[in-house]
């Protein structure tokens, strides 16, 4: 019985050594250690045996299949490692798979482009999170008590939070402009700085308007600037993302947060101002809110009216793509639409 075992190991560490394939090997270990296999016949046979040489047998028998099972692990490792990851010869000659190439998105590209034109006159890029508070959104910005955008029915509240009060009441920031007071309450003044981000509202959606959007804001504050400097200012970063002079014009506007405020409005590009439904038909979109920074804000961050002023715009960088591109309704940018993206390389 020895003996027998000693050929079965001595043929089948043969066997295997043989082996070229994967699947040579997977047949070897059948024949080597499956149900009909020498080996088993062994097993199978020690009915007639001695206790003693039941115990030798069994341990010699497993010390074989240990063998094999070793063997075959490293001859199929060994195979796999040697083998070439192409079933077939390659052929240089054929024409290779071209890679596809992305891009950036269109909101994505006009952002880092105003950042350089900003970062060019010595501004300072600003975030902060998506979610502030009202302290921020409103207190600090001179908003009233009971101003229509702090109801639900312009404001995201954070759940749980909706009926406590300042800091304590969280929500989507409808606007970028409580970031303001949080970056002079950190660093003072004097300031120049931008701050892009995405904000929240709760209003209809439609052509020229989104629940979800992006804002670009920048802020001056020094002790001497003039309202020429901002609407230079403008007229600059809009010459620079455009490439070209752009017309302008401002109008009376009323935002808590500024005084005087003023809406910023440019030629509509996309008809030339001749009308259509992006600009309602008037030649004119809205593009930017503007004006001198309110008192009670300079307050708030900690700053004294007398000593310190500013100016603020707040750019729409939907509609400012809209103009470049000319595009016409503002929900195919947030479409996931890759026939409408994929024209923006």
């Amino acid at each position: 019985m020895k003996e027998n075992l000693e050929k079965i190991l001595k043929q089948g560490l043969e066997k295997i050594e043989k082996t070229k394939t994967v699947e040579e090997v997977q047949e070897v270990r059948k024949d080597l250690m499956g149900k009909n296999s020498e080996l088993t016949k062994v097993l199978k046979g020690m009915s007639s045996l001695s206790a003693e040489e039941k115990r030798e047998t069994g341990m010699k028998a497993t010390e074989i299949r240990e063998e094999f099972t070793k063997k075959l692990e490293e001859k199929e490792g060994e195979i796999i490692s040697n083998k070439s990851v192409l079933d077939e010869p390659l052929d240089l000659t054929l024409p290779g798979k071209s890679v596809g190439e992305g891009a950036l998105h269109p909101i994505t590209q006009m952002c880092y482009d105003l950042n350089d034109a900003f970062l060019s006159l010595g501004f300072e890029l600003y975030s902060e999170d998506d979610i502030s508070s009202e302290k921020f959104v409103f207190d600090n910005l001179n908003f009233a008590a009971d101003h229509p955008a702090r109801q639900m029915m312009d404001t995201y509240w954070i759940e749980g939070t909706e009926n406590k009060n300042a800091e304590e009441r969280l929500c989507l920031r409808p606007h970028l402009t409580g970031g303001s007071v949080r970056k002079l309450l950190k660093d003072g003044a004097p300031a120049r700085f931008i701050y892009p981000g995405r904000v929240y509202r709760n209003e209809d959606v439609d052509s020229g308007h989104e629940r979800a959007f992006f804002q670009y804001e920048a802020l001056i504050v020094d002790k001497d600037i003039s309202f020429s400097s901002g609407l230079v200012m403008i007229k600059t970063i809009l010459e620079k993302v455009f490439g070209r002079e752009i017309k302008v014009r401002m109008r009376e506007g009323f935002f808590p947060f500024t005084e005087p405020g003023y809406e910023i409005d440019m030629e509509c590009l996309v008809c030339g101002g001749k009308g259509c439904k992006v600009c309602k038909n008037n030649g004119w979109i809205e593009v930017m809110p503007g004006g001198v920074i309110h008192p009670n804000v300079l307050r708030a961050a900690n700053l004294d009216p007398a000593e310190w002023t500013g100016f603020y715009i707040n750019i729409g960088l939907e509609r400012l793509v809209m103009m470049r591109y000319g595009v016409d309704d503002i929900r195919l940018f947030h479409s996931g639409d890759l026939r409408f993206l994929k024209q923006f390389k």
